[in-house]
């Protein structure tokens, strides 16, 4: 045996061996049956030759179930285990509103306060952006990843925090007034993150490391600030492809919407300080978990930094995370005193499926009480090919480019723009039930009987879309929309041509973005962030510019250079 083989071996028996011993945490307080149950939901993920999970169970105060499935690390074939360290993505997110209310809670900051007291970078947008508004998602401002994707950024770029700053710095517009509607934005988070260093004088990791993680005794927990840090213990993501796996980069050097790198073991501790709090107190969580109420009155579902909305008749607090190839989830149940955690370093992974899954195996006799208390309403209803016909069809949703719903020999299904589709299960004569989503669609006809327009109803929000009118295409003069278009927002320009008679935006660093006209001077574009490009003409009728919108950017406008 040579030397480098000799090594190789080594390494990998010392890192089995260790991994071994982690292992021996497991910790099953369940009924075999269960536990069976909940293992083979994991089946084709707990394998030599995958990446998998690792999950925990926190039942009336104490954790019932620890285990791992897969592997954190495909290329030593390391097991994933209970302590194995993953990044949580937006599960982060819930730490960072808790950090901004400690601060709160020491009498140093309101979450009513202006944003801009602390970043004065943050541009005057004519309207008070409040901490609150931040961490429920309902600022109005753009959202970094898309921002930063449009402007050339891949999600594998090493990105900073300096980076989004600088972005945010030279936005010049909101999506709408704060307060007014819910729109999921990283970028307040980021923001939040940023007070919590300025006011305190501490990195963020520092910050939370001692206020949060060492009095919880989190001990594998932390805030993830540099690409270049090693972490003991931690997995990698990965991504399928059609030979097994590859990886999947993420290099984030950026905190508070994301990089919690922490183990299902710690996470269980964070759990249960919610019942009984070492760190905070009873009225900072009550507040954290408060539903958000909009300048309207009404409420969508969101809390601080986490989402509220039932499951099988359970109230829910939750909030789920996905970053390259990392798919994490954490569900509370409050009256049932009951929590879920599941981590994956698959990219296929659904976390939010599989902990719901787990929920109903484990509070199974709970479910069906309630469900005997509250009978629901009649199962499917049957309807012939010619009357799911009349469904069929695309639909605009504002800003967020074209809803197909389509027909095959098995019914009808829909398809969002550049998403895969999904069944659509008849519920009643004109609603439907979306498979393995929680939406329901609403069919709604207008005073001909004519299906006219459509709302996508989800646990957080209502979506509202309109058929499309038959537009003839070869109308267009493509010719008219060519030329250079330059967005001083994102300091980056695209270059608009003709390829095999299609519109196409090149761009130094994105791939080619192939615009569909969908209406008069408006097009669809192949990319999630490019998803509705509408174009505006001077008193002449020259086009002078654009806007581009993709359901989190609204209106962000490029100008016409030549």
């Amino acid at each position: 045996m040579n030397f480098q083989r000799l090594t190789h071996t080594l390494v990998f028996l010392i890192a089995f061996s260790s991994a071994s011993e982690i292992t021996a945490q497991n910790i099953s307080k369940i009924s075999p049956t269960k536990e069976s149950r909940i293992d083979s939901l994991f089946a084709q993920w707990n394998k030599s030759d995958t990446p998998g999970a690792a999950i925990a169970l926190v039942h009336k105060g104490e954790v019932v179930l620890t285990k791992g499935y897969g592997n954190a690390n495909l290329e030593y074939t390391i097991p994933n285990t209970p302590s194995t360290v993953f990044h949580i993505a937006s599960i982060s997110k819930q730490f960072t509103v808790f950090a901004i209310m400690l601060l709160e809670k020491d009498g140093l900051i309101s979450l009513d306060d202006n944003i801009r007291n602390y970043i004065p970078e943050v541009p005057d947008f004519g309207h008070t952006i409040t901490l609150r508004h931040l961490a429920n998602h309902t600022s109005g401002l753009r959202d970094q990843w898309n921002l930063l994707t449009m402007a050339g950024w891949r999600m594998d770029d090493v990105i900073t925090k300096e980076h989004v700053m600088k972005l945010v710095s030279k936005q010049k517009e909101l999506n709408f007034e704060p307060g007014e509607e819910y729109v999921y934005c990283n970028t307040g988070f980021t923001l939040l993150a940023e007070v919590v260093e300025r006011v305190s004088g501490k990195t963020f990791a520092q910050f939370t490391n001692e206020r949060i993680f060492k009095p919880l005794g989190m001990k594998s927990t932390l805030f993830y600030d540099d690409h270049e840090k090693i972490v003991k213990n931690r997995a990698y993501s990965y991504k399928p492809h059609p030979e097994g796996y590859k990886k999947s980069v993420l290099s984030y050097a950026n905190v508070g919407a994301t990089s919690l790198f922490t183990t299902v073991e710690d996470l269980s501790l964070w759990v249960l300080n919610f019942k009984n709090p070492k760190v905070g107190n009873k009225a900072l969580i009550d507040k954290m978990n408060t539903e958000t109420i909009l300048n309207s009155g009404e409420t969508f579902g969101g809390a601080l930094g986490q989402m509220v909305n039932p499951h099988n008749g359970l109230v829910q607090i939750h909030h789920g995370g996905a970053d390259a190839g990392f798919r994490t989830y954490l569900g509370r149940f409050p009256e049932e005193d009951f929590a879920v955690i599941v981590f994956s370093n698959d990219a296929s992974f659904v976390s939010q499926r599989m902990a719901l899954n787990i929920t109903d195996i484990f509070l199974e006799e709970t479910i069906a009480k309630k469900k005997e208390k509250n009978p629901s309403k009649s199962d499917d209803v049957d309807m012939d090919t010619k009357t799911l016909t009349r469904f069929v069809g695309e639909y605009e949703l504002e800003n967020m480019g074209i809803f197909t719903v389509g027909q095959d020999k098995n019914g009808i299904y829909a398809r969002p723009a550049g998403l895969g589709r999904s069944t659509l299960r008849a519920l009643s004569e004109t609603e439907f039930k979306v498979e393995g989503e929680d939406a329901t669609i609403r069919f709604i006809a207008d005073g001909n009987n004519e299906i006219s327009r459509l709302e996508i109803q989800q646990p957080n929000k209502i979506l509202k879309a309109s058929r499309r009118l038959e537009f003839d295409s070869k109308s267009v003069n493509l010719k008219d929309f060519t030329g250079t278009f330059y967005s001083d927002e994102l300091s980056t320009e695209y270059q608009l041509v003709i390829v095999d008679n299609q519109l196409v935006a090149k761009h130094a660093r994105n791939s080619d973005i192939i615009l569909k006209p969908i209406k008069q001077d408006t097009f669809e574009g192949d990319k999630f962030f490019y998803r509705e490009v509408t174009f505006s003409r001077n008193p002449a009728g020259q086009i002078e510019g654009y806007k581009v919108s993709n359901g989190r950017v609204r209106n962000l406008k490029f100008k016409k250079l030549n």
